[in-house]
């Protein structure tokens, strides 16, 4: 039975449609969609891939067609309040896969981990399995850093289709992870696809998380800035100032944005 998921209502932001949710209704509509085996994808997104999708109409399609596209960035939160969804709260990827993690831990619920540097996927399982004990992480792949090849994914597809996990988590770099999800999301033989990113080294100790009170005021990107220099400085002295100005034409009228 694979029905499709039901539709949730969704902030416009700069045109992608934003899951108007919190996490506790994130993990409602998730175990909702499961019961009714609704093959789906779930992408976390904030202001990075908001910004992305401006310049590409596939990827921002790939956002809009997704069963939720949660708001990750507190931006996503504060259009989606000022547009009226009071009980918008952000659905951090990180939190939401603790929060899974939890739901299945004594449902028999299944999981496979995609993605990450090597080892990272390895050392992920470890971890939620010591910390959720019962947890079924039934197995993990490390891909290569380009498209897999013929032979690589006629062997994902047997790995998966042989274990048939309920949740398949995708640890890539975005746009990357949701390409992936729209592309395999039919291939596989997995439920819900989640392409949660930088939870994959964040869980499995690689890297450090903001403090709380960063998270919440919207500054979790100049902590990690500050810990990544190199790789991040031009994605937020670029994207966060043209985000703003964006984000400045769609609430005052100057620009309107349609979800397409």
């Amino acid at each position: 039975m694979n029905d499709k998921p039901k539709e949730t209502v969704r902030a416009n932001v700069l045109g992608v449609g934003i899951s108007a949710i919190n996490l506790d209704l994130a993990v409602a509509a998730v175990a909702e969609a499961l019961e009714r085996r609704a093959k789906s994808y779930i992408c976390v997104t904030g202001v990075h891939g908001v910004s992305e999708a401006q310049l590409d109409p596939d990827f921002r399609a790939i956002l809009n067609r997704s069963f939720l596209t949660t708001p990750d960035g507190m931006p996503m939160v504060w259009m989606g309040r000022w547009q009226g969804f009071r009980a918008m709260a952000r659905v951090y990827g990180p939190d939401l896969m603790l929060r899974i993690c939890e739901y299945s831990q004594s449902r028999g619920l299944t999981h496979f981990l995609y993605g990450g540097a090597p080892g990272v996927a390895e050392e992920l399982k470890r971890r939620l399995e010591q910390r959720f004990p019962g947890l079924k992480i039934v197995g993990t792949y490390t891909p290569p850093f380009r498209p897999l090849t013929a032979e690589e994914e006629q062997n994902l597809t047997r790995l998966v289709g042989t274990l048939k996990p309920d949740f398949f988590w995708v640890g890539l770099s975005t746009p990357k992870q949701e390409r992936f999800m729209a592309h395999y999301c039919q291939k596989l033989d997995a439920t819900i696809f989640f392409g949660v990113g930088a939870a994959f080294d964040f869980h499995a100790g690689r890297m450090r998380q903001a403090p709380r009170w960063m998270q919440r005021s919207g500054l979790e990107w100049l902590f990690r800035l500050a810990c990544d220099p190199g790789r991040l400085w031009k994605r937020y002295l670029k994207n966060n100032p043209l985000f703003l100005f964006r984000a400045f034409c769609q609430v005052t009228g100057i620009r309107k944005y349609r979800i397409e």
